[in-house]
């Protein structure tokens, strides 16, 4: 049984997270197939990275910080406050270099910036712990901090382009086998200013498509074109390298599997025997 506060905090019993890695690791062989090897990345961001996404301009409404406690000021509100300790003031807090991204791909582009990639570009995949400060949460389907497996694409423009086409391929093959009825639908929260050229593209060429079953987004593919690579003077040979990604939310695939097949124990047993 799923537990889920109204903060957005939710626990996965065993069940659940035997699904999750069943489901995970359907998407670890896509990775591998595409030759995209595995990386971890740091759960926190610096703000000034972010910030050279324009992230804070962009998506005000999901930052979330991660910030240091000043002992000296922590004492003096604890001595003088009722507990349980339920909110941190604040003027206990110390300002913050570091952030809790909303995305897992943001770190792969930082940890390139400034590289010269082979003409052929790179691939990568990554699964984080991803944070979003939504107006409501609801569930395994809406969390404040949920797992993002992304498998992403540097490269020439062609490269990036194809790697969408197969990640589509790819998905609704997966979503034939598993019996899922889905939409693909175009996003609206682009990676740049919604007045930006890039931004006005959008509307001639979807920069994300969201994979939705039964109203809910479980994965999505995004082209960025050449915005990261701008961003973080990354070169594909002597291009800007273009970037794309395929993008899934492994508790939203738990509960649309779960909801899916009646139960935990049944959804495991059905991703475990795809080919």
């Amino acid at each position: 049984m799923t537990t889920a506060t109204d903060n957005g905090l939710g626990v996965l019993d065993g069940g659940q997270l035997r699904l999750l890695r069943a489901i995970e690791a359907v998407f670890l062989r896509l990775a591998e197939g595409w030759d995209a090897p595995e990386f971890r990345y740091p759960f926190l961001m610096r703000c000034k990275d972010l910030d050279t996404f324009d992230y804070y301009d962009n998506f005000p409404h999901l930052g979330l910080a991660a910030t240091r406690l000043d002992p000296p000021s922590l004492a003096a509100h604890l001595a003088e406050s009722s507990r349980p300790v339920d909110r941190m003031p604040t003027g206990v807090m110390e300002p913050t270099a570091f952030a809790l991204p909303s995305a897992a791909c943001y770190s792969i582009y930082v940890d390139l910036a400034g590289s010269t990639l082979p003409a052929e570009g790179t691939m990568r995949t990554t699964v984080g712990t991803c944070f979003r400060n939504e107006d409501h949460y609801q569930g395994l389907q809406r969390l404040l901090g949920f797992s993002m497996r992304e498998i992403v694409c540097v490269g020439p423009e062609d490269m990036a382009k194809n790697h969408l086409l197969r990640a589509k391929d790819a998905v609704t093959a997966l979503f034939a086998e598993l019996g899922l009825d889905y939409k693909l639908e175009v996003a609206t929260d682009p990676f740049f200013d919604k007045n930006s050229g890039k931004a006005k593209m959008q509307r001639l060429f979807p920069v994300k498509e969201e994979f939705v079953v039964n109203g809910l987004a479980i994965g999505s593919v995004n082209y960025h074109r050449n915005f990261f690579g701008e961003r973080c003077s990354i070169q594909a040979g002597d291009e800007t390298a273009h970037t794309s990604c395929l993008a899934f939310g492994l508790e939203r695939w738990v509960y649309t599997l779960t909801d899916r097949f009646g139960s935990t124990a049944a959804a495991v047993s059905a991703v475990e025997s795809l080919s």
